[in-house]
């Protein structure tokens, strides 16, 4: 007996974990599955291969420091000529340091405050102002008196562009501008100007036109490239008086005279000849100045700047007289037609041979509304219409085809 104990001993192991294995199947089909142990939950929420992905995670950083240190930086884009102009204004303003294209946008929007006045009181009703921006930078104010008591349609518009010239555009401007770069793909530019118009009721009122601008192309810092001022001033009347002619002329003539004795006769003779319907072989008008491309082959900057100013602000010391004596008087329906086929003419003009015209409708985002506004609110094209021999309408005609020294 006593040797049989060690077996009995030996035996139970054998067969204990298999019944008790048994037992454990038993009772897991028996009663559904088994809560999960809370201490395995845990232990699954933990980094799996831990070694192994540190180890990979060394070797990506790795690579990336290596790519950092190898590659070139990615170069950021240089402000826009627009965005230097937006934080100069903000920071300190408009001073006698500030870039041209900022003095020069002031002075314009200072002129067309100090004009839209003065007209209003001639007219009795004010001007309707509509002010715009552009998204690349820039904008304008356009201000427009329609059917008033005077002015049947008047426009004082200012316009402010930022852009970028095409290389065709580059290569044209080139002819008169050396200093833009023969090589370059596209060049930021700025445009601003102040343009009006003004189309009297009264057919023994003249139209009257005014365009002076500033254009400057820009380096990839910022700083100018090529710049230049054009512009000019010029008298369209229905009816010939001549102090009208004489006095507008003079009083231009006295404004140029201040910078520079050849401004004159110079740019008159330019104003013949650009305001000029050569399809009918007539001025537009009885002429005044036009000028472009003045840039520092003419005078340094400040020099021309200071020209632009003195023609823009004679202006109204020769026109309100005009306008004043002729607003009322009396008229009949045949010279009011007489004035819808001059106004025509006008039209033409515009449309046809106008390089600012075709300039602004070209431009991207261009707001023809303010290109426009030049046009009359009426105008007539009688068929081969011939005024009378020895009228006052033939008269005019006759200077036109021949213009006069007037000063």
């Amino acid at each position: 007996m006593a040797s049989l104990r060690p077996c009995l001993r030996l035996s139970r192991p054998k067969f204990q974990p298999q019944f008790s294995q048994h037992i454990r199947l038993r009772r897991t089909f028996a009663d559904g599955p088994k809560p999960p142990n809370p201490r395995i939950r845990e232990s699954r929420k933990g980094v799996l291969f831990p070694k192994t992905r540190i180890a990979v995670g060394i070797v990506f950083i790795g690579a990336m420091i290596y790519s950092m240190a190898t590659e070139e930086p990615q170069k950021l884009d240089p402000p826009s000529i627009a965005e230097r102009d937006a934080l100069a204004k903000r920071e300190s303003g408009v001073t006698k340091n500030s870039p041209m294209r900022l003095r020069m946008e002031e002075f314009i929007k200072e002129q067309q405050k100090i004009i839209v006045a003065e007209l209003e009181k001639v007219d009795g009703n004010k001007f309707r102002v509509d002010t715009w921006t552009r998204e690349n930078g820039g904008g304008g104010i356009s201000c427009v008196l329609q059917d008033g008591n005077v002015f049947e349609k008047a426009g004082v518009n200012i316009s402010v562009v930022y852009g970028n010239l095409p290389r065709p555009a580059i290569e044209k401007m080139r002819v008169n501008h050396k200093a833009i770069d023969p090589d370059v793909q596209s060049l930021e530019y700025f445009a601003s100007g102040l343009s009006m118009v003004l189309h009297p009721i009264n057919p023994m009122a003249p139209t009257v036109h005014l365009n002076y601008r500033y254009f400057e192309t820009a380096n990839a810092d910022g700083t100018s490239n090529a710049w230049w001022f054009g512009g000019g001033t010029d008298l369209t009347p229905s009816y010939l008086f001549d102090e009208d002619a004489i006095h507008f002329h003079k009083t231009i003539k006295e404004a140029c005279d201040k910078h520079d004795k050849d401004y004159y006769p110079r740019f008159k003779k330019w104003c013949d000849q650009y305001f000029s319907n050569k399809h009918r072989n007539e001025t537009r008008g009885v002429g005044g100045i036009f000028f472009d491309d003045l840039d520092e082959k003419e005078k340094d900057q400040e020099n021309t700047f200071a020209f632009a100013q003195s023609c823009l602000k004679a202006f109204l010391p020769s026109y309100l007289p005009i306008i004043n004596r002729r607003k009322d008087m009396p008229y009949t329906e045949k010279e009011k037609e007489w004035q819808q086929i001059r106004r025509g003419r006008y039209v033409e003009f515009n449309l046809v041979h106008d390089r600012g015209t075709a300039f602004g409708l070209n431009s991207p985002g261009a707001r023809v509304e303010s290109i426009l506004m030049s046009l009359p609110a009426t105008a007539s094209w009688r068929y081969m219409y011939e005024p009378e021999k020895g009228s006052r309408e033939q008269r005019l005609v006759d200077v036109l085809r021949e213009p006069k020294e007037w000063v």
